[in-house]
């Protein structure tokens, strides 16, 4: 049997970043923090916490933590004694969450813990138990989940009108891509290679300015930075006022989003899974 208490307090320290921060939140010493952690370890034969600085959780420990946020869910769907706010951890991809995602979030009861990464990649964190529930781009279900259509984000590729002017004169070809500076969010953003493909036929190496934030990649763009592919959701008052124009108004990238939830904890996240798909109806396209 795992250790409840022991359990909480390995969660609370990865979530906090402190061994004082979590004995705040649990009302005990950082002593008795440590100590709980400490005999977790042992028992478990591996290290849950690096202690840094800073504080991170490793692997197992992450998995650890995630399993109690999944009990206490279970608890919560069962209306069985459970925490007045249990934690909904979730894995959003940034373009969705500077959008579209936040009036969701902020209708159902809990405490939200968000881990940010691509839609092609969200899925890899609901596999491996990390999260409860992911937004998308895979339809293949992941075993022991469900998975709901939402809808497409429709990116353009868009520039300043300055930057367009002085790299793209007679419009985007394969050999001004191949010099102009492009965007990309991280080493896992596929959708500029991917619309630069879809426009020239050929596979292009493309430079380009890494800008791991969605509102301040949109103002890269603005500031004529780099070109890159926005959310239509995000930069659709400049394309109207002129800041930004389309690179190719008749080839836009639509990427589908699908909401994929564990079975188990379906119950509990009813409520969240109701507001995400009335959030996606309003702004995502069919």
């Amino acid at each position: 049997m795992l250790d409840y208490p022991a359990l909480a307090a390995l969660a609370e320290v990865i979530r906090r970043g402190s061994f004082e921060a979590a004995a705040l939140a649990l009302r005990v010493t950082p002593s008795a923090v440590s100590q709980r952690i400490r005999t977790l370890e042992d028992r478990m034969g591996t290290v849950l916490i690096d202690r840094g600085p800073p504080v991170r959780a490793t692997a197992p420990g992450l998995r650890l933590a995630a399993h109690l946020d999944q009990v206490r869910l279970l608890e919560a769907g069962l209306s069985m004694a459970a925490p007045e706010r249990p934690v909904l951890p979730l894995a959003v991809n940034a373009d969705s969450l500077a959008t579209w995602v936040m009036p969701a979030l902020a209708a159902v009861p809990g405490l939200v813990d968000l881990t940010i990464d691509d839609q092609d990649h969200a899925l890899d964190w609901l596999r491996g138990g990390l999260v409860a529930a992911a937004i998308t781009s895979n339809s293949r279900p992941v075993p022991g989940c469900d998975c709901l259509r939402l809808g497409a984000m429709r990116y353009r590729a868009t520039a300043s009108p300055d930057f367009a002017a002085r790299h793209f004169p007679v419009g985007a070809t394969a050999a001004s891509l191949a010099q102009a500076p492009s965007l990309c969010f991280n080493a896992k953003d596929a959708l500029q290679s991917r619309w630069a493909q879809a426009l020239t036929g050929a596979r292009l190496a493309l430079p380009m300015h890494r800008i791991p934030a969605s509102q301040a990649f949109a103002d890269a763009a603005r500031l004529g930075l780099g070109w890159g592919m926005n959310p239509e959701l995000m930069i659709r008052d400049d394309l109207d006022q002129g800041r930004l124009v389309d690179l190719a108004p008749d080839l836009p990238l639509d990427v589908p989003l699908y909401w994929q939830f564990s079975r188990l904890t379906g119950p509990a996240l009813a409520p969240l899974t109701e507001a995400i798909k009335k959030a996606a109806r309003a702004a995502l396209l069919p």
